[in-house]
């Protein structure tokens, strides 16, 4: 790890920090009126696309190596900064703290995903299917 990297990975960063940042770098290019709702949502979702990008012809053992090659190390670590700007502008204009509202998110999860419940492993996949119908109950 570069120099550089290891001082953007300190954990010095503060989110707050941050989004004064990226709405400081935009207000000084007069990019308010285009940063509403849709435009940010539109362009997280482009920068999302090109980060999987980056991974959609990789086999699972190569996508997890990924990072040890430098330029795609470089790519992802473009990509993922771009998600979350976007991701860190667009709570800046709705008012959402992203972390409280990640840290909602977990704790729901937990409490819907119970370790050791009866159940799938995985959220949405189907454990069995009933013997009678062929396949899973809508009904359910």
């Amino acid at each position: 790890m570069t120099e550089k990297e290891q001082s953007t990975t300190s954990g010095d960063l503060d989110v707050r920090d941050l989004q004064r940042r990226l709405a400081a770098f935009a207000a000084a290019r007069d990019w308010g009126p285009y940063h509403t709702p849709k435009n940010l949502t539109s362009a997280l979702s482009v920068e999302a696309a090109e980060l999987v990008e980056i991974f959609q012809w990789l086999t699972p053992e190569q996508s997890a190596r990924v990072m040890d090659d430098p330029d795609f190390a470089h790519r992802v670590r473009d990509e993922v900064a771009d998600v979350l700007a976007y991701l860190l502008q667009l709570c800046e204009v709705l008012g959402v703290d992203a972390l409280a509202a990640l840290a909602d998110k977990i704790e729901r999860n937990e409490k819907r995903y119970p370790v050791g419940a009866e159940g799938p492993a995985v959220p949405g996949r189907i454990k069995s299917a009933p013997e009678s119908a062929g396949g899973p109950d809508p009904a359910k």
